[in-house]
């Protein structure tokens, strides 16, 4: 699953300083190719002018054969014939699926300069590949399939601002489903793309027709009216039969206002290109790709090309990076505290905070950006998930947020907390052992200090919660087993301090610690709850810490719910 939620809300100015090393984690950790600032080679741009770069973005569902893969080549030579910048691959297989084929294919089909990011345990995983750096990738789940998600990436492209895209694969089954699909994906984009940064969404959405509400609830986060991208006869449909507009590249209003045609050859495309080599004319221009690679056994869908020019490096030095508050502090509700920053190109800032990471309260709404601090009385509210961001007051698209979430205790209230183990994924989804998890509830009436509390299986400790980790009246913290694993969204969800939770799909033994080593509690499960892939072991009722575990499904319905309740809802 996807990174650490903090991870995500990196504002571009800041992400840019550490590129590389995030890349590597991001992409080692998820499936991708890894890069060192020492072997990556430069990659070339596609300039217009001193400032401008031109950008294409592709929708590719362009798999052929009876394997749902690349292994053909008829899709290789369409890649390598339109010259694509960023790619929404679905259906990414090739050959054996080793890291070295996927590798191997990226080389033969882009480029060795390019970067990929490719979904875990999928059977036909979708993926982004892109020439220029992936500083982010993860994949936000789908509830209506089981064989992908909606992988996505953060891509740092010349300019400033950076790109996320997001390939989708959704379901043939009905317009109803689809618009389910599109509903949760708009909600994961609106909880974690910043609005500043620009977006796109491309890929196979299987759509009848541009009249289901899919469009509309698509909408709210890209643009989605017309003219679209036709073929050399002015098609704008792109499924197999040229009767459906199964495929889109759908980007929001700020990328939308620099696009620009699609140039090949002598060839001009003034609304972007549905690649068909059957019609395309004259074919030498995307060689090698030849005229019937879209007409091969297997073939269902056309690719999808828009073309961008946007603002390049230099047009703009202004910045502005939070210091502290920057992540993983304790603070107590009600003291006096100091919130810090750097700047530069900045004559004023905003400083807000928020107790959940989505409602924003002003500190001040315009101070001297010079000043780099302002004097902050903590709110008495408790949080572990408390943030604070620093914007230009005069351009809120500019702006840095802590690295990760801290905490707002609170003292004094007279309450007890109790913290139990409340929800187990001992056989993770897949073969990717990162998305095990423990979830442990305080229902009690005060924040728990979990600060040196240990989680341990039969074997081993497997997890020590860093110093100043504490879980508030009436909430959650989930430990997984890696951070790669934990999904976007959840709330105080943390990676396991050894690497691994290491839970054993025949059955185990899960025990909470305090700091002295008194045991909190403990939970043993036999193999009938380990032994579903992908389902864990929930309390029945739920958030009852005297209650037996059942399987999640026998719960609520649903396979798991890390950080939530078993209904879905927040804690």
């Amino acid at each position: 699953m996807s990174l650490k939620q903090d991870l995500f809300r990196r504002p571009a100015a800041s992400w840019r300083t550490w590129s590389f090393s995030l890349l590597c984690a991001a992409l080692a950790a998820c499936g991708g190719t890894e890069a060192s600032e020492e072997t990556a080679p430069e990659l070339a741009t596609h300039e217009d002018g001193l400032a401008n770069v031109r950008l294409r973005l592709m929708a590719a569902n362009l798999s052929s054969g009876t394997g749902q893969d690349y292994d053909p080549g008829h899709g290789i030579r369409i890649f390598q014939g339109t010259d694509a910048d960023v790619v929404m691959i679905q259906e990414f297989n090739y050959k054996t699926d080793s890291a070295a084929d996927i590798r191997s294919f990226v080389d033969t089909a882009f480029g060795t300069g390019f970067s990929y990011y490719r979904e875990a345990g999928a059977q036909i995983p979708n993926g982004i590949i892109s020439r220029y750096p992936i500083i982010a990738a993860g994949e936000w789940d789908d509830t209506q399939v089981s064989n992908r998600d909606f992988a996505w990436a953060r891509i740092n492209i010349p300019g400033p601002k950076d790109l996320w895209v997001v390939s989708v694969h959704l379901l043939t089954t009905s317009s109803g489903t689809r618009n389910t699909e599109a509903t949760n994906l708009v909600k994961f984009i609106n909880a974690n793309v910043p609005a500043g940064d620009f977006l796109a969404i491309g890929g196979d959405f299987n759509t009848g027709s541009r009249s289901e509400a899919t469009f509309s609830t698509f909408s709210s986060v890209v643009s989605t009216a017309s003219p679209y991208p036709a073929d050399r006869n002015g098609n704008t449909n792109t499924n197999a039969g040229r009767s459906s507009p199964y495929d889109h590249v759908l980007v929001d209003s700020d990328l939308r206002a620099y696009q620009t045609s699609v140039v090949i050859g002598s060839s001009t495309f003034a609304n972007g290109l549905v690649v068909d080599t059957r019609v395309y004319s004259p074919i030498s221009d995307i060689s090698p790709a030849v005229s019937g690679d879209s007409g091969a056994s297997g073939m269902q869908h056309m690719g999808i090309i828009k073309d961008f020019l946007v603002p390049g490096d230099g047009t703009t030095s202004s910045s502005v990076t939070v210091l502290s508050p920057n992540g993983g502090e304790s603070w107590t509700g009600g003291s006096s505290r100091t919130i810090t920053w750097t700047s530069s190109g900045i004559s004023n800032v905003k400083v807000e905070y928020s107790l959940n990471g989505s409602t924003w309260t002003a500190v001040t709404t315009s101070t001297s950006a010079a000043s780099g601090s302002v004097a902050w009385t903590v709110p008495g509210s408790a949080s572990t998930n408390a943030w604070v961001r620093v914007s230009d007051a005069s351009d809120a698209a500019l702006n840095d947020l802590s690295n990760s979430a801290f905490a707002i205790t609170t003292g004094g209230s007279g309450g007890t907390g109790q913290v139990f183990i409340n929800e187990v994924l001992l056989n993770e989804a897949g073969s990717d052992v990162n998305g095990e998890f423990v979830e442990l509830v305080n229902t009690g009436t005060a924040a728990v200090d979990l600060s040196g509390y240990t989680l341990s299986d039969s074997a081993s400790v497997r997890h020590t919660f860093a110093s100043g980790t504490t879980v508030a009246a009436g909430k959650a913290v989930v430990v997984f087993g890696g951070a790669s694993g934990i999904p976007a969204g959840t709330v105080g969800a943390v990676a396991a301090s050894t690497g691994t939770l290491g839970l054993s799909n025949s059955g185990d033994t899960v025990t909470l610690k305090s700091a002295s080593g008194t045991t909190v509690d403990s939970a043993t499960f036999a193999s009938g709850l380990a032994g579903t892939d992908g389902v864990s072991a929930n309390r029945s009722p739920d958030a009852s810490a005297s209650a037996s575990f059942a399987l999640h499904t026998a719960v609520s319905g649903t396979a798991s719910s890390p950080g939530k309740r078993a209904s879905g809802s927040a804690f």
